[in-house]
């Protein structure tokens, strides 16, 4: 199992996820389409063309899901009894179809949960990083984690 329990935590944990992608504009495009997203900055090429980017922009709910996606094997895979919630969510920079795309946690919050002595609740930091190093996506994670059986 990848993931860690909630007591192998400590905060400043910090994590470079391993992981990378590259944004295809498959991708983009089925992403938007399966949520019913009919954004013309996502979809339409000319629409794109005329807009301040020139061109397509990737839709932020992929971008967003994706840095989430890269982080789970190292952070709650196996160990997550649930999130509980994503907080201060900001997409600083546009995300474009080919940019490569990495990810990072660090730990900001452990607590002990109240209702349930055998978990408790992780806060992670993440970012997504695009290849020029900069900062596309960012957000706080709760989650709920198991902790390690005596």
């Amino acid at each position: 199992m990848a993931g860690k329990f909630f007591d192998e935590w400590q905060i400043g944990d910090r994590i470079e996820h391993e992981i990378r992608r590259t944004v295809t504009e498959t991708d983009n495009l089925l992403f938007t389409t399966m949520t019913h997203n009919p954004q013309p900055l996502h979809l339409d090429v000319e629409a794109a063309k005329a807009s301040e980017f020139g061109q397509i922009l990737v839709n932020g709910t992929f971008t967003f899901s994706l840095m989430i996606g890269l982080s789970v094997g190292d952070t709650t895979l196996g160990t997550l009894v649930a999130n509980l919630g994503y907080d201060k969510l900001v997409m600083p920079k546009p995300v474009f179809i080919g940019d490569t795309m990495r990810a990072t946690s660090e730990v900001t919050e452990l607590k002990e949960s109240k209702s349930r002595p055998n978990a408790g609740i992780v806060t992670f930091t993440h970012e997504l990083i695009n290849q020029r190093n900069e900062v596309v996506c960012r957000c706080l994670r709760s989650a709920l984690l198991k902790k390690r059986e005596a």
